[in-house]
């Protein structure tokens, strides 16, 4: 079972970030303000005045949604304004948050775990209860075996089962629980399959950097994201925990999470450690993509 301190590595990251950008846009508002603040006064002495009120809104405006964020994040439970909350993270703090951490030394693929950690946390607080058919698995291309002449872009069906990668696995899946399928190759064809299939959720499988853009690229419509295993490097034969797409399943089609079993392979402390995982946090539990 995911523990709360198993959540805490990559909550520090994300609060941590979260607390540099707001010294650094308190800083760039201060210069803002204080730059022009001479030329102002000599054109009326009331505009540096009005000046400050507009930035001291402003950053009153940004602490006060940094604060619900904090608590949201910290208690796992939706506080007020998660959908908005998650909107702001998506926009606003998460393009901030990757130049903060590359002033504070933190690698991007780091910072996008975080990322995608805590957008999972805000689309679960929105407690959403999804019908099968509204609820998309969407799945990178490089799941499929490699060597396999089957084509399974658009028509997931032509998968012959043979069993040598999660496609058959996840066909299983979709056949008990009636939800929807789609394999993608890229980001473009992704975008085309969700605005055929227009589903309320998308639970996605990806790397880091397909999951953040993908999750960017979609708002307002809530991505669940898992990261995709790669044993054989990056785009080869990945693979994925299914133990964790079923549970994401479950918790959408319930509309909670607290008539699910959270223990099982994959997900526990000694699993992912022998697996070579680390996990990463969010109430299911995100291990991180190896290779």
């Amino acid at each position: 079972m995911v523990t709360r301190t198993e959540e805490y590595p990559q909550k520090r990251v994300f609060l941590g970030l979260l607390f540099l950008t707001c010294v650094v846009l308190t800083v760039l508002a201060a210069a803002l303000w204080w730059v022009p603040y001479v030329g102002l006064s000599n054109i009326n002495k009331y505009l540096p005045a009005i000046l400050a009120t507009v930035f001291g809104a402003a950053l009153t405006a940004i602490f006060i949604s940094v604060i619900l964020l904090f608590f949201t994040v910290v208690l796992g439970r939706n506080i007020f304004f998660s959908k908005k909350l998650r909107g702001m993270v998506i926009k606003v703090i998460f393009p901030l948050m990757v130049v903060a951490g590359r002033l504070a030394g933190i690698k991007k693929e780091e910072v996008q775990r975080s990322f995608i950690s805590i957008n999972n946390q805000l689309v679960l607080a929105e407690g959403r209860k999804t019908a099968p058919e509204k609820l998309l698995l969407l799945m990178p291309h490089c799941l499929q075996f490699y060597e396999c002449p089957v084509k399974i872009t658009g028509r997931t069906e032509n998968c012959k089962r043979c069993g040598r990668c999660k496609i058959t696995d996840l066909l299983d899946l979709v056949e008990e629980y009636h939800v929807k399928l789609a394999v993608a190759t890229g980001g473009t064809i992704a975008r085309r399959i969700v605005k055929e299939i227009r589903p309320e959720v998308i639970i996605g499988v990806a790397c880091e950097r397909d999951l953040a853009s993908g999750i960017q690229d979609t708002y307002p419509l809530p991505v669940y994201g898992i990261l995709n295993q790669r044993p054989f490097g990056p785009c080869f034969n990945t693979s994925l925990d299914l133990d964790l797409v079923r549970r994401a399943v479950v918790i959408f089609l319930n509309g909670t999470i607290h008539d699910i079993e959270t223990s099982g392979p994959g997900n526990t402390s000694a699993d992912r450690e022998k697996a070579g995982d680390t996990p990463i946090g969010t109430d299911l539990g995100l291990p991180p993509a190896q290779g």
